[in-house]
């Protein structure tokens, strides 16, 4: 007999866990909310009782001033949230204290996964596999041309663009929370040892990963910083200031971008990128369709992305799926 799944509903403000009157990642304040992880699109302070991992509380708290109302559960620990539904928080290798979640009631174990990520990422625990079965994806890149390199090909290609202009710098923009840690990481682990400048907006986030453990080496921020010092450099920002008046301080600066869009020819000329870099924060093609196939779900929701090459694959594959219409959910700066 076929699961039901009448206990969970997937509403245009989030998913809603009807037994436990509770909400995944909803868009607006509800009265009991679990949040995968710190990004915008699915943390959003306002909520009586914000349920997540320690570390995405302490994000939310520095982003959104979550103060009261807070639970922190550690990856692997099991509650108890009510109406029967016990809630498991698992890592998803997104970014740091990001969060699958597994929910069982009434027999059932559903995962809604948040964003995830199966490469490898030195910021953050590896992405759990775990059967179950319903599994709720998400899909930004649900296209089969995304297919992400290797983060060492593409740091490598940024160290030796600088190493051919040593009197320019290399502005990389990267998303504020996750990516730019990430990228100050990996290039730490190919030998990159000299200082990292930050844009301003960089410096909590960076400070909050190294306080939760993450350790990021000799960062510095840019303003101030004599020009002297910022010729080879590998400056760090948001992507908005790529190209604003605040780059133009900087000695010559190489603009790169470090996200999955850079697949996409398109993105980078509006960017007007020189050095596209290919790293992102989510899984790719292979990576979803893979991480099905080892979860094997008995049914599949997909949402959060290009929702229909997914649900084609499933269909094809005689796999249960449907795609979700939630509000709320945007393109980030991968």
């Amino acid at each position: 007999m076929a699961a039901c799944f009448t206990w969970i509903k997937a509403e245009p403000i989030g998913i809603r866990i009807v037994p436990a009157d509770t909400w995944i990642d909803p868009a607006r304040p509800t009265n009991r909310a679990l949040i995968t992880h710190g990004h915008a699109d699915h943390a959003r302070g306002g909520h009586s009782q914000t349920i997540a991992t320690p570390a995405t509380i302490a994000i939310m708290a520095a982003r959104y001033g979550l103060a009261e109302g807070a639970v922190p559960v550690e990856y692997h620990e099991q509650i108890t949230i009510g109406g029967g539904v016990t809630a498991t928080f698992l890592p998803a290798g997104h970014v740091l204290g990001s969060a699958q979640i597994l929910l069982e009631h009434a027999g059932e174990r559903i995962i809604v996964t948040g964003d995830y990520k199966r490469s490898p990422d030195p910021t953050c625990p590896p992405f759990a596999v775990t059967p179950c079965d319903l599994f709720i994806t998400e899909a930004t890149f649900g296209l089969p041309v995304f297919c992400h390199p290797p983060i060492a090909e593409e740091i490598g290609r940024l160290l030796a663009v600088r190493a051919a202009n040593p009197e320019r710098c290399v502005l990389v923009g990267a998303y504020a929370l996750g990516k730019a840690q990430r990228v100050i990481a990996e290039l730490r682990a190919a030998g990159w040892h000299a200082p990292v400048y930050l844009h301003g907006a960089m410096e909590t986030m960076c400070r909050l990963y190294e306080e939760q453990g993450v350790p990021l080496g000799d960062l510095r921020p840019a303003v101030g910083a004599a020009k002297a010092d910022l010729s080879g450099a590998i400056v760090i920002c948001p992507p908005f200031a790529l190209n604003d008046r605040w780059s133009r301080r900087l000695p010559d600066p190489i603009t790169a971008m470090a996200s999955g869009w850079m697949r996409v020819r398109q993105r980078v000329r509006q960017r007007g990128v020189e050095l596209p870099l290919i790293i992102s924060d989510h899984a790719d093609w292979h990576e979803l369709t893979t991480t099905i196939a080892q979860v094997n779900p008995a049914e599949t929701w997909i949402t959060h992305g290009r929702e229909e090459a997914l649900l084609r694959w499933c269909e094809l594959r005689q796999r249960r799926a449907r795609a979700l219409a939630l509000t709320g959910y945007e393109d980030e700066d991968d």
